[in-house]
Parts: structure tokens; sequence; C-alpha cells
């Protein structure tokens, strides 16, 4: 257990941000399943709007810390690339 008060903060202070960090993970999650129930259900458009949602919210997490740039960016291409192969 922290003894001094500063440490105690520190505790406080990685909770919530914790917390925060988990909403934001959890919301990108959300995002990618989106597009992803929309490209396995065949709805090629749903997805493609789906994707240009999800793809900002994937780099704000980037921003943010909360997932790596290459992490992202690698979702992201992976994304395009099963949107692309069932376009054509």
């Amino acid at each position: 257990m922290a003894n001094s008060p500063q440490a105690r903060k520190r505790i406080r202070q990685t909770e919530r941000r914790t917390e925060v960090n988990r909403a934001r993970r959890g919301r990108i999650r959300t995002f990618i399943k989106k597009v992803e129930n929309a490209l396995e259900a065949g709805k090629l458009d749903e997805a493609a709007v789906f994707l240009k949602e999800a793809e900002p919210e994937i780099m704000r997490g980037v921003s943010k810390g909360v997932i790596a740039k290459n992490t992202a960016s690698r979702k992201i291409s992976r994304l395009n690339q099963r949107l692309r192969t069932l376009k054509a």
C-alpha cells in the first residue's frame, strides 16, 4: 500500500486513466466490429461508411497512446484490404 500522499494520488490518477483508456479501447473495438459485421453480411456500402468512421477513431487511439501506431495502421490496412477484395 502507498504510504506517501504523492503515491496515493498517483494510484488515484492511474485508476482514472485506466478507465478512460479501457473505454477508448472498447470504443475502437466496437467500430472495428461494425465494419467486420457489415463485411460478413455482404453490405459493402455500409462497410465502407463504417470504415470511414472507424479510421479516425483508431488513429485517435494512437494519438492518445492507447494503441501503437503500427497496430492501428495494420488494422486499418487489413479492413481496407478485405473491403477491396469483396468489392472486386
